[in-house]
């Protein structure tokens, strides 16, 4: 990956980053927690959301992490539905966001930003699809049911009681499977991870942006 390459990933990155953990302490917020307001997570601030490790993971394997919101179910009316609620933000914000550069993207291949010098909308338009492919990915790789993932929380709140012990081994090993998975990829070159990935990022780009 040469400079430019690198320079053109990292807006959309801070901001697929950012606005995900922003609406995972925001929902919470809303549910009656203050934890992430307090511990000033309330921010479109890059530098209060970045995982170093997850957001190198980014760059290296094309998928990752940002620092966990800090959330405290006691706080919600009903723990177990509100929590599940509140995972489902992240990962619907970064779908969210891929619509829109999909969006964008349609209105620049049809010419809307056409009175832009080329050497300005080439770099425009290059970020736009990278922004929707990234939010694309950091949704769908976000869903996957293994901590310290959204998905094993979405799993918990998506299972009865009394399958809680579920949810107790998969918090044991999930980070464990997870990173294994991830490093297995990265010296092979076989991602697992990215072949799951990969079909969804191909499927929601061409319905958002016909890309």
């Amino acid at each position: 990956m040469n400079f430019q390459n690198i320079v053109l990933l990292i807006p959309p990155i801070l901001l697929a980053l950012t606005f995900h953990e922003y609406m995972h302490g925001y929902t919470a917020y809303r549910l009656g927690d203050p934890t992430a307001k307090y511990a000033g997570r309330l921010t479109f601030n890059p530098l209060a959301h970045l995982d170093p490790i997850g957001t190198l993971m980014v760059f290296l394997v094309h998928f990752g992490w940002a620092k966990p919101v800090p959330v405290n179910p006691s706080y919600f009316h009903d723990p177990k539905r509100d929590m599940l609620i509140v995972s489902v933000a992240g990962p619907a914000a970064n779908m969210v966001l891929a619509l829109l550069s999909g969006i964008l993207v349609r209105f620049v291949r049809a010419g809307a930003l056409s009175f832009l010098p080329q050497f300005i909308l080439q770099p425009i338009y290059i970020m736009l699809i990278l922004s929707l492919q990234i939010n694309i990915a950091l949704a769908i790789f976000n869903i996957i049911p293994l901590p310290p993932l959204d998905g094993s929380k979405i799993l918990y709140g998506m299972l009865p009681h009394k399958y809680d012990y579920i949810i107790d081994d998969v918090e044991r090993y999930g980070p464990f499977i997870l990173m294994g998975v991830i490093l297995f990829g990265w010296m092979t070159k076989i991602s697992i991870i990215g072949a799951f990935i990969s079909p969804f990022i191909n499927f929601f780009s061409n319905i958002f942006g016909g890309v």
